[in-house]
């Protein structure tokens, strides 16, 4: 009962007020959520410290704050997105170059996107369906509030995304009947208890990849393509698309965990404050005699 009132009475009031009380509220909850509280404060300055051990404390925390006011904004926009117009969302949400993923179903090829948690993704989740030519999956890990899943998950599929949990991705993607497909991965989680890991270094550290991206990719000898979502300014993104591999099955192994890493990494260092530093990233170390590509 709490969540739907929180739902009903503060969230979706929110997400109907124009974009200038929102980020009015995003200035707010920055000075609660960094200055006041300190959420998860402690993660984000490890995260980053490691991440770049040539920086120094001053530089950390110019990156420390500039994100939690990203991270500020990206909550707020989430709200909002409860009830963006597709209008509104595709102004704000702007792919450069879709064209590079759309001319391969005409090549009969499925495709698969590989992407971080960087800029606004919750926004390209809502406009993504609409800009392919394919029909468009992400995959996802469900909630435990089933009320607050229902309510995300519509709202990221609400203009043409499909949201499949990552429990269901055998039923799903290994029975498509010949319908081809975009397969968004968000590749930069941490692999859970049992999940195959592909070690390699990210960001100055020992880090355990997400192998599922790679052996989808594989087995479907899909078009591999590296998604990223930059922000332009406040409130306002571009989509920008790297093809990494055009027939999957002809690589080596590893060599497509490797590059959408690399290529996430390159895009974190340049501007640092949009990728989620308060994830626990690094929880997991790698298993003794697990090798290290």
């Amino acid at each position: 009962m709490g969540t739907k009132i929180l739902y009903y009475f503060i969230l979706i009031p929110i997400s109907k007020l124009p974009f200038f009380f929102i980020y009015l509220l995003s200035d707010f909850l920055y000075l609660v959520i960094y200055k006041l509280v300190g959420y998860r404060k402690a993660v984000v300055r490890q995260n980053i410290k490691n991440s770049f051990p040539e920086k120094s404390e001053s530089e950390i925390k110019a990156i420390e704050s500039k994100f939690y006011r990203h991270l500020c904004d990206l909550v707020v926009e989430s709200i909002k997105a409860f009830t963006i117009s597709k209008e509104e969302a595709q102004k704000r949400m702007v792919d450069r170059n879709i064209e590079l993923v759309n001319q391969y179903k005409k090549k009969g090829k499925h495709v698969v996107l590989a992407g971080g948690h960087y800029g606004n993704w919750e926004l390209f989740a809502i406009t993504i369906g609409e800009a392919l030519d394919y029909k468009s999956i992400a995959l996802f890990t469900p909630l435990k509030n089933k009320f607050m899943n229902d309510k995300i998950t519509s709202s990221r599929s609400k203009y043409g995304l499909e949201m499949l949990p990552i429990k269901s991705i055998k039923e799903k993607l290994y029975h498509l009947d010949g319908e081809l497909y975009t397969i968004i991965f968000g590749a930069d989680q941490s692999p859970r208890k049992g999940q195959r890991a592909y070690w390699m270094t990210f960001l100055n550290q020992e880090t355990g990849v997400q192998f599922g991206t790679e052996k989808f990719a594989v087995e479907f000898d899909a078009v591999v393509v590296f998604a990223n979502i930059y922000k332009i300014k406040r409130g306002y993104y571009e989509v920008a698309y790297e093809v990494i591999c055009e027939n999957a099955k002809e690589t080596e192994y590893g060599f497509i965990s490797q590059e959408h890493t690399k290529r996430l990494e390159k895009v974190i260092q340049a501007q640092p404050e949009y990728w989620l530093w308060s994830h626990k990233r690094w929880k997991h170390k790698r298993p003794e005699g697990e090798v290290l590509n």
